[in-house]
Parts: C-alpha cells; structure tokens; sequence
C-alpha cells in the first residue's frame, strides 16, 4: 500500500502506474468485499481529504474515516472553495493521480429535485460530484478547475429523505413515457458514478435500499465501472443501471480508468439477475474516422453475447459528444491525444445547455446526419435494442 507510485510523464494519462500493488487488504477489511480488493484500490487509494467539520462530524462521514487510518485530513470552509486543488493550475500534470489519492467531504446544503424528461422523469440531488474515473469528455469538472476528485455528500440521510417525499408527492404513474411506462425515474447519478461511491461509503447503498420500497418510482444511474459489490444489494427490480458503452478503440482513448468494454457488457446478465433493470448508454458518440465501423463493431458484439433474458428487457440512450472549451485546454495538460479525436472544430458549433453553460456540439447538420445513420446501424446490427431517445 504504501510503494510509491510514479507520476505519468506529461501530456499522458497516468493510469498504468497504478496496477503494481500488492493484492492484499487494508488493515481492518472485511475480506470478500470488492471494495477491499487490490483492483478496487488501484483505482482509489486515498491518502488525502479536504472535509468540512460538518460532514466529518455526521455517521457517515464517521464511517468514511474509520476506512481510512492514517490519512491527512485538512479542513474546509466549502467543498466548492479548495484553492489547493480546484484554484490551482498546477494540478493540470496531475488530473488522473489526484483522482486516485484525494478526497473530498462534504455536506450538501441545496435539495432539490430538477425535472428532466429525456433518461429520467427527475433528477434527483445526487449523493456526489466527481469521480476516480477520468474520461476526458466528462463535463463535471468544467466549474470546478484544475482537479476532479470524488466529493462524497455525507448526509445522505437528508437525501433520502427529500427523495421520498418527492416521490410520495408524485403519485402514481398514470401516463406512459420514454423514461418508463409506469415508474417515475429518478436519476441518483448526475455527477458521479454510484458504482465508484460504493468503493468508499455506503451511499449507494442506501439510495438503493430506499427505492426499493417505492413502487412507484425507480432510481437510475449510469456507470462506466463494474462493481461486484452492487449485486448484494438487492433493488428487487426498483433501480436502473445504464452501462455506458462505446466502441473499445474509442474507450481505450478516452474512458480513462474505467472498467473495458467487454466487462461492463459481460455484467449485464450478472445485474439483471441480481434483480436491477438494466439499459445502455450509448454515449458519447465522437464522430471520428471509422466511427461507423466502430459502432457496427460494438452492436454486433452486444447481439452476440448479450443472453435473451438481457435483450427482452434493455433500451438505449444515444448521446452526440458535447465538449467545452475550458476542459478541451485542461485536457491539453495531461492528455492531448485524446483531444485530437473530441475537439474538432470543423465539425463543430457553440451550444448553450439546458443549465445556462456555453458549451461545443456537432454542427445541427452534421449531428442530424450522424443520428440518422447511427440508428441505421443499429437497426441493421441489434435491433432489438429500443432506443429511448437521443440527442
């Protein structure tokens, strides 16, 4: 645990350095438990948090701790407001190790639960922000600088709370959509990824939990690593996992540290027995050279493996690539390569978002164009496989 890990050389992704650890353990694990594992903690092995006294001070920022003996702790008046890490740009050359050694705690002050409409009824107030993953599209860390690292919301029971009276508020679902016919669809994900959280804290867990006894809504994340630990939790069909998927050379490139391809789609049929419902997400399509080939590829892989029991139950979600240009420059600071193939601006136009940021998209031409062609191929290689919207 505690070898010394070299940086990554400039201007490269530095994930490879971090699968020489022992497999052993940390002092105190309950060995059998994924999160325990030497995998695990190649992807997390945290040596430093930035806290507010408050979510030190809560159970769940209690239990946080008690995982990690040892470690520096220094306290924050904000989890927002960490000039060590979001302020300075120094931190650009170490954007993949300080996701892997740091982080944050907070208390999440604003509860509130956005309509969405496109994969989920709701965007519920989600339980982080921030991710060990790196991929380099990841639109996240755009208001946050120079470092992305996880920020754990340790008062989760609040979140919990707000979740359930939003949804007594509902009601049941009386008219059919394309987040689903009959559950209101609360994404608990937005910006984090629930299947790195339970390396560290039992969020998800809970989240998990209390959908499980709503039968009018379901929880829905999407995930890009696979986490064994997930399938104890037994959501009895009220939480969605979406597996984001790309073609493998793409993902190779730009989904930095997370689980391959070919693993994220072999754990469909494991979720779906373990009682989740289980979509993809088939995102973010980059348009590059061979990008249909690529796609036809990855289609035709999903018909061949993917178990009947998977494919009666599945839909997609299609989503063009949206860049920025402030992460487009930080991504120039530890992974250029991968910006060779997301910044392209002679396909390319502004954007305003729905949350008010001046973002890049695919011309509307070209984006039409690819859309139409995408489906194309779909319908030609799995067609089996419901798309429930794009964009």
């Amino acid at each position: 645990m505690d070898q010394p890990v070299s940086e990554p050389a400039s201007g490269e992704p530095g994930q490879q350095a971090l699968f020489e650890w022992p497999d052993e353990p940390p002092a105190g694990a309950v060995r059998g438990a994924f999160r325990d594992s030497a995998r695990a903690r190649r992807l997390l092995d945290v040596r430093e948090v930035y806290a507010e006294p408050a979510a030190l001070a809560s159970p769940r920022g209690r239990q946080i701790m008690a995982r990690l003996p040892g470690v520096r702790v220094t306290e924050v008046p904000s989890h927002w407001r960490i000039p060590a890490l979001h302020g300075n740009d120094g931190n650009i050359g170490r954007w993949v190790r300080i996701k892997t050694d740091t982080l944050v705690l907070g208390v999440r002050q604003t509860l509130t639960t956005r309509p969405n409409g496109r994969s989920a009824d709701w965007i519920a107030p989600g339980a982080s922000n921030g991710c060990a993953m790196a991929c380099a599209y990841c639109y996240v860390p755009r208001r946050k600088g120079y470092a992305n690292p996880i920020t754990l919301y340790t008062n989760i029971e609040a979140i919990v709370a707000h979740v359930r009276r939003h949804v007594r508020a509902q009601g049941p679902k009386t008219t059919p959509n394309q987040c689903d016919p009959r559950a209101w669809v609360y994404d608990i994900g937005e910006n984090g990824d629930c299947s790195v959280d339970a390396l560290i804290c039992d969020n998800t867990a809970d989240l998990v939990a209390a959908f499980r006894s709503m039968p009018t809504a379901k929880a829905s994340f999407a995930t890009k690593f696979v986490n064994p630990d997930l399938l104890a939790l037994d959501p009895r069909g009220r939480t969605r996992v979406r597996f984001s998927l790309m073609p493998a050379d793409d993902a190779r490139l730009l989904d930095i540290r997370t689980s391959p391809v070919g693993e994220r789609i072999a754990a469909a049929a494991d979720f779906l027995d373990a009682g989740y419902e289980v979509h993809f997400n088939l995102s973010p399509v980059v348009l590059r050279p061979g990008w249909q080939q690529g796609w036809a590829e990855l289609f035709d892989h999903l018909d061949d493996v993917l178990p009947a029991r998977v494919k009666r139950q599945a839909a997609a979600e299609v989503i063009m690539l949206t860049h920025n240009r402030a992460l487009h420059e930080v991504n120039l600071g530890w992974h250029p390569r991968a910006e060779e193939m997301l910044w392209r601006p002679d396909v390319q136009e502004a954007k305003r978002s729905r949350n008010g940021a001046l973002n890049v998209r695919y011309a509307l031409e070209v984006k039409q164009q690819s859309l139409t062609r995408f489906r194309e191929l779909l319908a030609a290689h799995a067609p089996w496989l419901r798309v429930r919207y794009a964009f």
